[in-house]
């Protein structure tokens, strides 16, 4: 019996950072499922395997916990920019690369796309928050990819990357939120490589040929 109750106790124990862990897992699916609103502790703590009051010895309360699992995602496709995009050659071929990334997180993770541009965007804390941070950090991919591709002659030299940036993710939110609201689809491909068309075309450093003023008519 000794034996047995030894063994409880030390499968009981496990480190923080693992029982973190299968708490923001536990969470990611119930807010994934039920949305922020919806979403309860009690149901986090028993898909965790905890006791509800246990949850709080390691976030403050709901809002808390949403915001941990959020952070979680950015950070990971932070760490996937970082892993593919010095392998990418090309500014262009980069570009399409971020713009598909977006596209492809919005179409996996389309519960947590919600949650930030619905509840957390229009806060006006938001700001000073850390998702706001990694926001910042997530997007500034795109302004150094263009300014990449204005260094090697590859994009114009006379446009804004921080405007490309808005015009990419400001685009890309727009097609999307019929997706969101569960009113339609897209094909993350076929948007991936109609936005990096049309960008291209404007960041060309070729000059656009001027059109030639059309003849007048000679008065009768």
């Amino acid at each position: 019996m000794a034996r047995l109750r030894t063994k409880k106790r030390i499968v009981n124990r496990l480190p923080r950072e693992r029982r973190e862990a299968d708490i923001l897992e536990a969470a990611l699916h119930v807010f994934r499922l039920r949305g922020y609103e919806n979403a309860s502790i009690s149901e986090i703590a028993e898909r965790a395997g905890l006791v509800e009051g246990s949850i709080y010895r390691y976030f403050q309360n709901k809002r808390d916990l949403v915001i941990k699992v959020i952070e979680q995602w950015y950070l990971g496709m932070i760490s996937e920019d970082e892993a593919w995009l010095p392998g990418i050659e090309g500014a262009r071929n980069k570009l399409r690369h971020a713009i598909w990334h977006h596209l492809n997180a919005i179409r996996q993770e389309p519960g947590l796309s919600r949650l930030v541009f619905s509840e957390f965007r229009p806060d006006p804390e938001y700001r000073q928050t850390t998702i706001f941070a990694l926001n910042r950090r997530y997007t500034s991919r795109v302004t150094d990819i263009v300014r990449e591709g204005m260094q090697a002659g590859e994009f114009r030299a006379d446009v804004s990357p921080s405007l490309i940036r808005n015009l990419i993710y400001g685009c890309i939110e727009h097609h999307t939120w019929a997706f969101l609201r569960g009113e339609g689809d897209f094909d993350v491909e076929r948007t991936a490589d109609a936005i990096t068309n049309l960008l291209c075309q404007g960041l060309d450093q070729r000059p656009n040929p001027v059109a030639s003023p059309a003849p007048r008519k000679k008065r009768l």
